[in-house]
């Protein structure tokens, strides 16, 4: 091979390499796309304040819980499936719990269907659980407000031969602090050991 092609080819080999590192830098300098869900310092931005009514008919917010745990679930009454299994989880594991560990948790249930969720039902579905469980329901804006900190998913679904509507909701028990920060989730089929465990080895 004679000196003019090795020069070719070198010269290939170095415009080969200014190409790539021109395509690296540019991809590096291009925005990174965030998640759709947004982070504070201290973690996920889920939660925030709630005003609302609890199945006794008193009105609470989301200062009354201060210095307490909360295992928040956002479901509704009529739910067929999806909202028993899963409060049947929620309140076994609590149910498991020691009497000190009890006291450090206060499980709420937030409606997603205000309208048919009134005080009265929202007191005979959450009997059927545990006295602990606090039903909380209001105003449409009230708990679409509330759901909308949670980033809790939820829409009507209306059936056919005029039955009544069901709700399309998500599934996630929530695990905030005593300040009411963010401090776990826990998604559909979660075991109700695994949420046991969890929450006695809160400190």
């Amino acid at each position: 091979m004679n000196k003019f092609k090795v020069s070719l080819i070198l010269a290939a080999i170095v415009v080969v390499l200014v190409g790539v590192e021109v395509v690296i830098d540019y991809f590096h300098d291009l925005p990174v796309h965030k998640s759709r869900l947004s982070r504070s310092a201290k973690g996920p931005d889920i939660g925030g304040p709630f005003t609302l009514v609890d199945h006794t008919g008193r009105t609470v917010t989301s200062e009354d819980f201060r210095g307490r745990y909360r295992l928040v679930y956002f479901g509704y009454t009529f739910c067929p499936d999806v909202c028993p299994t899963a409060l049947h989880t929620m309140m076994t594991a609590y149910a498991q719990l020691s009497p000190e560990a009890q006291a450090k948790v206060v499980p709420l249930f937030i409606t997603v269907d205000p309208e048919r969720d009134t005080v009265e039902q929202m007191r005979s579905y959450v009997a059927a659980f545990h006295p602990a469980l606090m039903g909380l329901s209001g105003t449409v804006e009230q708990t679409t407000a509330a759901a909308k900190g949670y980033k809790a998913y939820f829409a009507k679904v209306k059936q056919e031969d005029d039955k009544p509507y069901l709700v399309d909701h998500s599934s996630i028990i929530y695990l905030m602090d005593q300040e009411g920060r963010y401090h776990a989730h826990f998604g559909h089929g979660t075991l109700t050991d695994t949420l046991r465990d969890a929450l006695a080895g809160l400190p």
